[in-house]
């Protein structure tokens, strides 16, 4: 080890600060993980706060709220797997058929743009076009549907929670799948034009296996994150009256625990999401491990 260190000093001065960021903001602050087992009080510190057990635990199994949350977190996520993870993909896929390359970069462009903006800007404007008089809401009125307040129904947040994330994230995404098609062999196109395969077939049997590999990883990647559902932006959209299909695990950690200052209580289902999160990044990872040797470790 040392004398990996030694022959290798650069990386692992490169390597230090990743190291020193994850240490003090994700695996340091996990010892106080367990004021989730106590009745926290700010007075009495960590330390000095009476256990409470698996009390809070079960308070929140048999709360009003815990199918609720458990239910638009799992809904969400879902939507967004299906929807948001294939367009990356797809766009990625398609830009590479391209041949002009100054319409390719255009199009590039275009869509990486939304990943730079605010997330606040974002909000902003997700606000501003589904209120009854905005642009949404025009075109709803001239194909002859009626104006609504969008953010107000209940039935219609799912969807524009997805769809606004497909929109500010597909470019951005599609830099990963873009470099993997990159380093594709050219002969195996060749290859395959001279066995008569035309460019769906190609892209079936030679681009498609060849970003396999990286499809796989960031699946699991994504599977680790798959109940932390955008905390920021939920809070920024949400409301009262849609409570009922936008209430999530972890905004529902944001309302008990900085609203209410039942910061034990929070931490428990907190640590209940990432438990979840946990099983579902190692069960994943195993289960592709199992099907084609591609894993994380």
């Amino acid at each position: 080890m040392l004398y990996d260190i030694r022959k290798n000093k650069l990386l692992y001065l490169m390597l230090a600060p990743v190291i020193l960021f994850f240490s003090l903001f994700h695996y340091i602050p996990m010892y106080g993980a367990i004021i989730a087992f106590k009745d926290f009080s700010p007075r009495l510190g960590i330390i000095g706060s009476p256990w409470a057990g698996f009390e809070h635990f079960k308070v929140f199994f048999e709360g009003i709220y815990f199918w609720r949350t458990l239910k638009n977190t799992v809904l969400i996520s879902l939507y967004d797997l299906v929807f948001g993870f294939p367009a990356p993909i797809i766009l990625a896929l398609l830009l590479n058929e391209v041949k002009k390359t100054i319409f390719k970069r255009s199009i590039q462009t275009i869509t990486y743009m939304p990943h730079f903006v605010s997330l606040v800007v974002v909000c902003g404007m997700i606000k501003e076009f589904t209120v009854s008089g905005g642009l949404i809401n025009d075109f709803i009125a001239y194909m002859g549907g009626e104006r609504l307040s969008l953010l107000l129904e209940s039935q219609f947040f799912r969807t524009i929670y997805v769809s606004s994330g497909v929109w500010q994230h597909i470019g951005w995404g599609t830099i990963i799948y873009l470099a993997a098609l990159a380093g594709i062999d050219t002969e195996q196109y060749e290859a395959a034009k001279i066995d008569g395969a035309g460019r769906w077939k190609q892209m079936r049997h030679v681009t498609l296996p060849g970003i396999m590999p990286t499809i796989v990883i960031l699946l699991i990647l994504e599977m680790g994150r798959m109940l932390s559902v955008g905390t920021e932006k939920i809070i920024l959209l949400y409301n009262p009256t849609i409570y009922d299909t936008a209430d999530v695990i972890s905004s529902y950690v944001y309302r008990v625990g900085l609203q209410e200052f039942n910061y034990s209580f929070s931490s428990a289902v907190g640590l209940f999401n990432s438990a979840i999160n946990f099983t579902l990044v190692v069960g994943s990872n195993w289960l592709s491990r199992k099907l084609n040797d591609t894993s994380l470790w």
